[in-house]
């Protein structure tokens, strides 16, 4: 892990770890092993990722869309694994891209790259929705760098289901595609609470605090550049299509588990059936009681539902 230059962040981006533990019934016993790092990939890219456990690898977990590496942090805790949990392209501490591309083949490739020279035994990618189709197209694609895969609460038909969410339905996610900016960090608070009425104000504070950062001017932003969506016209009610991502499926053939909120509205049942036809030997589970972010609303279910597969 030489290559491998260490950063630190501008607060301290670890000071809510025991309290997540606390929160989900993980064993805390002080500070486990991580720091943030970061990685030149070409072309004036960096991809910056929080480094757990220190030595090789064995899980490389991949965020959704709108979020960062730390939406991992209580997963990777109860895993208890060394992994690297990756900020994508344009989202956390990683660069912007010129082409402001930000879809599953593009990562994929910005992902097998990094993976290539630091993360080359994994035993397996988990990805969360954006994170999750770029699991697929990993899966497709590189079978030699995914050697098993966890996709969290999505499939390549989530394109049209997201559409024709609700606010409500859609949660967090329907927050990153509103105001570009705001007058305070309790403005934005305000904004994400209301979108996720079930949580505890208070609750929210620190992954905001991972997600947003204040301008020169005062405003606040979101950390994350979601050009591509805006380009693709997906905020004007244009779908993007992840239809190719089904054939990318269909040729992996390596263990893969697809796991299900059971109050989540993206992964619809007809999806579930097209997955089992263009994935036979894909296992498939649901987690009751967790939404979207299956990560943050049961994030010790899901953690067992990863152990199982690198005990597979």
């Amino acid at each position: 892990m030489s290559e491998l230059r260490e950063d630190v962040a501008d607060y301290d981006e670890f000071e809510a770890l025991q309290g997540y533990c606390e929160w989900s019934g993980v064993p805390w016993n002080g500070r486990p092993p991580v720091r943030r790092v970061s990685i030149e990939a070409g072309t004036g890219q960096r991809l910056s990722m929080l480094e757990w456990y220190g030595s090789e690898p064995e899980v490389v977990y991949l965020h959704g869309g709108g979020q960062n590496a730390h939406t991992w942090d209580t997963v990777a805790m109860a895993v208890g694994r060394p992994a690297l949990a990756v900020d994508l392209p344009g989202h956390g501490h990683s660069s912007w891209r010129e082409d402001r591309d930000y879809w599953p083949w593009s990562n994929a490739e910005a992902i097998a790259a990094l993976m290539e020279r630091h993360a080359p035994n994994a035993a397996a990618v988990v990805g969360m929705s954006l994170g999750g189709l770029t699991t697929i197209r990993l899966a497709g694609s590189r079978p030699d760098l995914t050697r098993r895969a966890v996709v969290v609460d999505v499939t390549p038909g989530v394109g049209a289901r997201s559409v024709g969410l609700t606010v409500e339905e859609r949660g967090a996610v329907a927050v990153i595609g509103g105001p570009p900016e705001f007058e305070s960090f309790d403005a934005m608070l305000d904004a994400l609470a209301a979108s996720m009425p079930a949580r505890p104000r208070d609750s929210l504070v620190p992954g905001l605090r991972h997600n947003a950062t204040m301008r020169d001017d005062g405003k606040w932003i979101w950390r994350h550049d979601l050009g591509s969506a805006r380009r693709a016209g997906a905020d004007a009610g244009s779908p993007p299509t992840f239809e190719p991502l089904w054939d990318d499926l269909e040729a992996s053939a390596q263990p893969i588990l697809l796991v299900k909120g059971g109050a989540s509205k993206f992964v619809h049942d007809d999806d579930l059936e097209t997955f089992r036809a263009r994935a036979p030997h894909a296992r498939i589970e649901v987690v009751e009681g967790a939404g979207h972010s299956i990560q943050s609303d049961r994030p010790v279910q899901l953690a067992a539902l990863v152990g199982s597969m690198l005990a597979t």
